[in-house]
C-alpha cells in the first residue's frame, strides 16, 4: 500500500458547481469531485454569493489560483474571501511539489497557514508524518515560511507501513526545501538503531546522505568506506570519504562540484591516506622498493563556455607516487594508468578554429611531452571563391620538452631527464577538387605541403642547430556506393521484414616523396606510436608531425550494409567494413601488404548481437589481433556476454622517443559476464576472465542483488590471480537507499569495481 494512494471515488454526486475563471487573481474553481474524476459518485457543492462563505459535502475539489493549491477531501467549508478552508475526510492538498495529507486540516489558501491534528507529507522521495501540525507551506521563491509539529517521523519508504524512519519529539518542515528534526531516533523494523541530537534531510532528488560500504580484502585487511553526500542548493555538491583498512591504515578526502554559471562547472577531488604498508604492492613493481607511509592525490577538472564558439577546458592530475591509484582505486587505475594534466581553451568560427593546449608536468614519474604552450590555427575545408577547388591547413607553434624513462620497466626510477627540447612551427596546406563521374562515381584529387621548423635543441647528447624541413604530399580518393533493395524478402529466424544491401567500395592513394630531413634526425614531440587499429594514411588526419616519412601506398575499403525493418523501424543486419594498404615502394622493415582489418558487427536477432575487430597479416599468415564478442540478452531476466581476446607477441615498431622496441607478449582472454533475475527481490552476477594461454582464472567477480523495497543491497565476492603476486581475495557489502543511490541504474554494470570499493 502506497503512503500515497490514489483518491478513491467518493460516495455522492454532485447537485450544483460553482467555478471562478481562472485566468483572474485570486480565482477559486470549485467542484465536486465527480467532476473531476469521471465515474466517482456524486457530491454536493453550495456557494453564498452574498457572503462569500460555500461548502461541499461527499467529495469536494477546490482549484485556488489556478493551480497554486489544489485541495481535495470528503467534505469542506470554504471562505472566498479570507481564504479559509476547513477540511474534513481523506484530505489532500498540493501546493508545489509538495503533498499533504489528513483527515482534519485547516488551510488559508491566501496565507498558506495550515494546522492539522494529524498529517503526512512528502515531496519524492522524502515522506514525513506527524501531529500537532502549524505553520505556512507557501512554495514561491524567497518565501521563508516553515511549518513544525509533535512526535514527527521521517522516512523515503513510501508505503502505509515504512519498513524504517526516523522519529523525533519536534519537527520542522521547509516546503521544498528540508526536513528538520530534534532528539531523533531512526528506526529499522520498529527498532531503535541510531540516535540523532539534530537531524536535517533536504527534499527533493538532492539530498544530504550517509553510505557506508564495509568489507574485506587480502591486500587491505578488513575495510569500511564511509562517504558522506552534500548539496548546497542546485550551484554546488560533494563528498567527504573517511575510510579505514586495517592493514594499510585511514584514508580522507573532500570532493566539490561546483556550478559556475556562464563560467562553466569545476570538480575538485582530494584524497589522502596514511600507508603502514605502502610497498606491499610492489612485487609485480620491483623498480619501486621505496613508496612513501604518506600517499595523496588531487585533481582538478573545468570547462566552461563563457562566450559563443569559445570553450574552455583544464584538467589537473597530481599524485605523490606511481601507484597510489593501483592500490587503492584500481578500477580507476586500469581505465587509466597514466591520467595527464592540460589547460586548453579553443575558439571557433565559420571556416577557422584557433586551438591553444599546455600541458605541464606535474607528476615527475611518467613518460610526458610537454607542450608550453601548443598553439593551432585550424582551417576547416572550405571553398575557394567560386571555383571548384577546395583548401584546408593547419598550423601550429610551439615549446617542447620530452621527459623519458630512464630504466626498462613501466615508470622511471627517478624524476627522468630531458629527452629533447626545442621549439616547432609547422604550417601545413591542402588543396582538394571533388567531382562526381556518371552521377555515381566520386574523385578527389589532392595536393598539399608541409614547412616545419624546429629550433636549437638541447637533447640528451648535446646540443643540435636548427633544422628545417619541407614535405610534399598528393593522392586521390576514390569511392562510389550502390545499393540494392529486396523488399519482399522475410526470413522468421533471422527476423527479415525486407532487406536493403549497400555496398561502398573505395580506394585512397597517398604518395609522399622522402622528406628534406629524415625523421631520425628530428626531436619526436609527435612521433609514431604503435596502434592496435589502422594509423590514417592522409594528411591532416596522420598527425604525428615528427615521424613522417615516404609513402607510396593506396588504401582499399570495402563497406556492406544489411539492413532490415524491425519493429516498424530500420535496424542493420550486417554491417561489415574492411581496409588493407597496399604498399607500392615500403619502407625498411615493412611489408608489401599491411594488416587486413576487418570489422563487424551481425544482429541475427534483436536479442542477439555479434562483433568482431581481426587484424590478419596476409604476407606471413599471422593472426596479429582478434576481438569477439556475443550478447544475448532475450528478456528482462537474464543477459549474457562472452567475449574473446588475443594479441600476437611480437615487437610493433620502434618507441619514438627511446628508439628501443615496442615489443607485447601474447595476450589470449576469455571473458564472460552473466546477470540472472531471480525475481523481483533477487538478482545474480558472475564474470570471469580466463587467460586460455596459461588457463589461469584470472578473475572471477560475483555479486548478489537484494531489493529491500526502499533500500538495494550487493553482496560481492571477487578473486584476482596477480601476475607474479598471490591471490587477492575480497568480500565487500554495498547498501543503498534507492532515494540516494550510491550508483546510477546500470552502472554497475560498467564500473562494477565500485561494488568493492575500487572507484574514486
Amino acid at each position: 500500500m502506497k503512503l500515497f494512494p490514489t483518491l478513491a471515488p467518493v460516495l455522492a454526486a454532485a447537485l450544483l458547481t460553482f467555478s471562478a475563471a481562472a485566468q483572474e487573481k485570486n480565482s477559486w474553481d470549485v467542484q465536486a469531485l465527480n467532476q473531476i474524476l469521471p465515474g466517482a459518485p456524486t457530491g454536493q457543492v453550495w456557494f453564498d454569493l452574498a457572503t462569500g462563505l460555500g461548502w461541499g459535502t461527499n467529495g469536494v475539489y477546490i482549484n485556488y489560483n489556478n493551480g497554486e493549491a489544489v485541495l481535495t477531501a470528503d467534505a469542506a467549508s470554504f471562505n472566498r474571501n479570507t481564504g479559509e478552508v476547513q477540511a474534513d475526510g481523506h484530505v489532500r492538498i498540493e501546493s508545489g511539489a509538495m503533498l499533504w495529507v489528513g483527515e482534519h486540516i485547516f488551510y488559508n489558501v491566501k496565507t498558506h497557514q495550515m494546522r492539522s491534528e494529524q498529517f503526512r507529507t512528502g515531496q519524492a522521495p522524502v515522506f514525513a508524518g506527524g501531529e500537532g501540525l502549524t505553520g505556512s507551506i507557501e512554495l514561491r521563491k524567497g518565501a521563508t515560511n516553515q511549518v513544525t509539529a509533535r512526535k514527527a517521523f521521517v522516512t523515503t519508504d513510501d508505503d502505509s507501513e515504512p519498513a524504517y524512519v526516523v522519529r523525533a519529539s519536534r519537527i520542522k518542515v521547509v516546503p521544498g526545501q528540508s526536513v528538520q528534526m530534534w532528539n531523533a531516533v531512526a528506526y529499522v523494523e520498529g527498532v531503535p538503531v541510531f540516535y540523532y541530537p539534530y537531524y536535517q534531510r533536504n527534499l527533493g532528488p538532492r539530498q544530504n546522505n550517509f553510505m557506508s560500504r564495509p568489507g574485506y580484502r587480502s591486500r587491505y585487511g578488513a575495510f569500511l568506506l564511509n562517504t558522506y553526500t552534500w548539496y548546497l542548493g542546485d550551484g554546488a555538491d560533494g563528498k567527504i570519504h573517511a575510510d579505514y583498512r586495517t592493514r594499510r591504515g585511514g584514508g580522507v578526502g573532500p570532493e566539490a562540484n561546483l556550478q559556475l554559471g556562464q563560467w562553466g562547472e569545476a570538480a575538485l577531488k582530494y584524497y589522502y591516506v596514511h600507508d603502514q604498508l605502502p610497498n606491499s604492492s610492489t612485487n609485480v613493481f620491483p623498480q619501486f622498493g621505496n613508496m612513501p607511509h604518506n600517499r595523496q592525490l588531487f585533481q582538478l577538472g573545468w570547462q566552461a563556455t563563457p562566450a559563443t564558439h569559445l570553450n574552455l577546458k583544464a584538467l589537473v592530475n597530481y599524485q605523490s607516487d606511481p601507484l597510489l591509484m593501483h592500490d587503492f582505486f584500481e578500477g580507476d587505475y586500469t581505465a587509466n594508468p597514466q591520467p595527464n594534466t592540460f589547460i586548453e581553451a579553443e575558439k571557433y568560427w565559420d571556416n577557422w578554429s584557433l586551438n591553444a593546449l599546455t600541458t605541464p608536468r606535474v607528476n615527475s614519474f611518467f613518460n610526458q611531452i610537454e607542450r608550453l604552450p601548443d598553439v593551432k590555427l585550424t582551417g576547416f575545408r572550405q571553398q575557394v571563391l567560386d571555383t571548384p577547388v577546395y583548401y584546408d591547413s593547419e598550423s601550429t607553434a610551439g615549446w617542447y620538452r620530452s621527459f623519458i624513462t630512464t630504466a626498462d620497466g613501466f615508470y622511471p626510477v627517478t624524476n627522468g631527464y630531458y629527452g629533447d627540447s626545442a621549439g616547432r612551427a609547422d604550417t601545413y596546406h591542402q588543396l582538394t577538387l571533388p567531382w562526381t563521374f556518371f552521377n555515381w562515381l566520386n574523385v578527389t584529387p589532392r595536393a598539399g605541403g608541409r614547412l616545419t621548423y624546429y629550433s636549437e635543441r638541447a637533447s640528451a647528447s648535446g646540443q643540435e642547430g636548427e633544422v628545417t624541413r619541407g614535405v610534399f604530399n598528393t593522392g586521390v580518393r576514390t569511392s562510389f556506393k550502390a545499393a540494392r533493395l529486396w523488399a519482399e524478402a522475410t526470413n522468421s529466424f533471422l527476423q527479415v521484414n525486407g532487406l536493403r544491401h549497400i555496398v561502398e567500395p573505395s580506394a585512397d592513394y597517398v604518395y609522399v616523396p622522402r622528406p628534406s630531413t629524415p625523421a631520425a634526425q628530428l626531436p619526436q614531440f609527435d612521433g609514431e606510436y604503435p596502434s592496435l587499429l589502422l594509423m590514417p594514411i592522409r594528411f591532416p588526419d596522420y598527425n604525428s608531425i615528427d615521424a613522417i616519412d615516404a609513402q607510396n601506398v593506396i588504401r582499399f575499403g570495402l563497406r556492406n550494409l544489411l539492413q532490415t525493418k524491425r519493429g516498424g523501424q530500420l535496424d542493420q543486419l550486417v554491417n561489415w567494413n574492411l581496409l588493407l594498404d597496399w604498399r607500392l615502394d615500403p619502407q625498411a622493415g615493412q611489408s608489401r601488404l599491411n594488416d587486413l582489418y576487418s570489422q563487424l558487427a551481425f544482429r541475427p536477432r534483436t536479442w542477439l548481437t555479434a562483433e568482431s575487430q581481426l587484424r590478419y597479416d596476409l604476407q606471413h599468415g599471422d593472426l596479429n589481433l582478434a576481438f569477439h564478442q556475443l550478447t544475448f540478452a532475450p528478456n528482462n531476466r537474464w543477459s549474457w556476454g562472452i567475449g574473446h581476446w588475443y594479441l600476437r607477441a611480437g615487437e610493433w615498431g620502434n618507441n619514438p622517443v627511446t628508439g628501443t622496441p615496442y615489443a607485447w607478449t601474447e595476450n589470449n582472454y576469455l571473458t564472460s559476464t552473466l546477470f540472472y533475475r531471480v525475481n523481483d527481490n533477487w538478482g545474480l552476477r558472475a564474470t570471469h576472465n580466463l587467460d586460455a594461454k596459461s588457463g589461469q582464472l584470472q578473475e572471477q567477480f560475483y555479486t548478489l542483488y537484494r531489493d529491500f523495497r526502499s533500500w538495494t543491497g550487493a553482496l560481492t565476492f571477487r578473486v584476482v590471480n596477480n601476475v607474479g603476486g598471490q591471490q587477492d581475495y575480497t568480500v565487500a557489502f554495498a547498501l543503498s537507499l534507492k532515494a540516494s543511490p550510491s550508483v546510477d541504474v546500470g552502472e554497475d554494470t560498467v564500473h562494477r569495481q565500485g561494488l568493492v570499493g575500487d572507484s574514486f
